[in-house]
């Protein structure tokens, strides 16, 4: 068969295989062929690679201008992966992708928690809960299940900065107690080593001293039938601890948010935090840098003797 005659869906078979070896993340490898299933369907019909035109890919885009501009993004940034390799392959001649422009990405929401929103979460996590019985006039008590669980992920995320996904896809081999640190591998499968407090190790311990002996590829954090925590899963769970808490809008990127606000409020550099979030570029910690000194400013215009002095 000639390359111009490989069909779409033999072309994702071999790209599969290709991403696949290059060890890209899970979360990754779903936006992708949740991409190219859309696509698909879209298409109607299983065409050549080589046959499909700039202005379908462009009409695929704009049926699906009611989603976000991230959305839309990562439909863009799905096919134009698969036309650079394709490209690199001999399936196509040119990647049609990188005529059209991909929509300018929005810039995230930066709303970290307050040190009261956290402290109302971690009491949400041991509480205990009364109810009545049925056909008795007492009332029963029983503490929250997984209270030490939810204790040690809220701690591990605020202090480490690290993604949902990074959270789920934590192992007993890429956690060092002795040490207090975590090994992580994040966007495009890059390593780095997180430093904990002896507070979160600790939160850790006292989790994690309940299971069963685990293997190097033991998940350190679980759910139902000690199953990995998902990340659909880990959402749910802090958006549940928030509602009991009173905290609202509380999801697992706000601790990531709080922990980078409050590492540069805490002396922290913008290069340090850049490498301790896997960020490829500095774009997004000059966002956060831009908060700390707005907090400084404020902070200033309270405590400065002579401003409240009356100088």
């Amino acid at each position: 068969m000639d390359n111009d005659q490989i069909t779409l869906s033999q072309a994702l078979s071999g790209f599969e295989i290709y991403v696949r070896v290059r060890r890209l993340s899970p979360h990754t490898l779903f936006d992708y062929f949740n991409t190219y299933n859309k696509f698909q369907k879209f298409l109607g019909d299983d065409l050549p690679l080589a046959a499909i035109s700039k202005r379908q890919v462009q009409e695929f885009l704009d049926k699906h201008h009611h989603l976000s501009k991230k959305t839309i993004l990562n439909y863009h940034t799905g096919l134009s992966s698969l036309w650079r390799w394709a490209l690199e392959e001999e399936l196509v001649e040119e990647n049609i992708i990188r005529k059209i422009a991909p929509p300018d990405p929005e810039k995230p929401e930066i709303n970290p928690f307050t040190e009261q929103d956290v402290k109302l979460m971690l009491l949400a996590c041991e509480k205990s809960v009364v109810f009545s019985l049925p056909n008795h006039r007492e009332k029963a008590r029983y503490t929250l299940p997984n209270a030490k669980r939810n204790r040690a992920i809220i701690l591990t995320l605020l202090d480490t900065g690290l993604r949902a996904s990074e959270l789920c896809n934590l192992t007993a081999a890429k956690l060092d107690m002795k040490n207090k640190q975590i090994v992580t591998y994040g966007k495009g499968d890059k390593q780095r080593i997180l430093e904990m407090s002896s507070q979160t190790t600790q939160a850790i311990w006292r989790y994690l001293i309940k299971r069963p002996k685990l293997s190097d590829a033991s998940p350190i954090f679980v759910g139902n039938h000690n199953l990995p925590l998902k990340r659909g899963g880990l959402l749910q769970l802090i958006k549940r601890i928030g509602e009991r808490a009173g905290v609202r809008d509380a999801h697992p990127h706000r601790f990531r948010h709080t922990f980078a606000i409050n590492f540069l409020r805490n002396g922290g550099n913008i290069y340090a935090l850049q490498k301790q979030l896997g960020h490829s570029s500095l774009d997004m910690v000059k966002r956060y840098l831009k908060l700390s000194e707005q907090d400084c400013a404020s902070v200033h215009r309270i405590a400065s003797p002579v401003a409240n002095w009356n100088l």
